[in-house]
């Protein structure tokens, strides 16, 4: 499948997804987290997720915080109470976008897709 087309405009609505289901996270594991529910379809690098986490946070829709790991900051990401409303209505978007694609992709024995008129 890994179409980058189709994948590059949803990295927003799956990013924001995983945070609404997690208290926090990290960017690995955001990445990890994406990889392993998409059967490693979807390979979200980090110039495609820092991008996604700085523009969220700079509109107010994430915090982050910091924490000493194995001696090594690690920055986590959470989403506000704003990025939850967000994330829930880009979510809710998109599903509702997919069913219609889905619809319109449809076809049974008896139906053609006459793209000539």
């Amino acid at each position: 499948m890994k179409s980058k087309e189709f994948i590059k405009g949803t990295l927003k609505t799956i990013v924001l997804k995983l945070l609404s289901e997690n208290e926090k996270m990290y960017g690995y594991e955001i990445s990890r987290k994406v990889s392993e529910l998409s059967k490693d379809e979807i390979q979200l690098t980090y110039g495609a997720l820092y991008p996604i986490l700085y523009k969220l946070e700079s509109e107010g829709l994430l915090t982050t915080t910091s924490e000493i790991v194995d001696n090594r900051a690690r920055k986590y990401y959470s989403l506000t109470d704003s990025g939850k409303t967000f994330a829930e209505e880009k979510v809710s978007q998109l599903q509702q976008f997919t069913e219609t694609l889905m619809q319109v992709l449809k076809t049974g024995p008896n139906t053609m897709l006459n793209f000539e008129q």
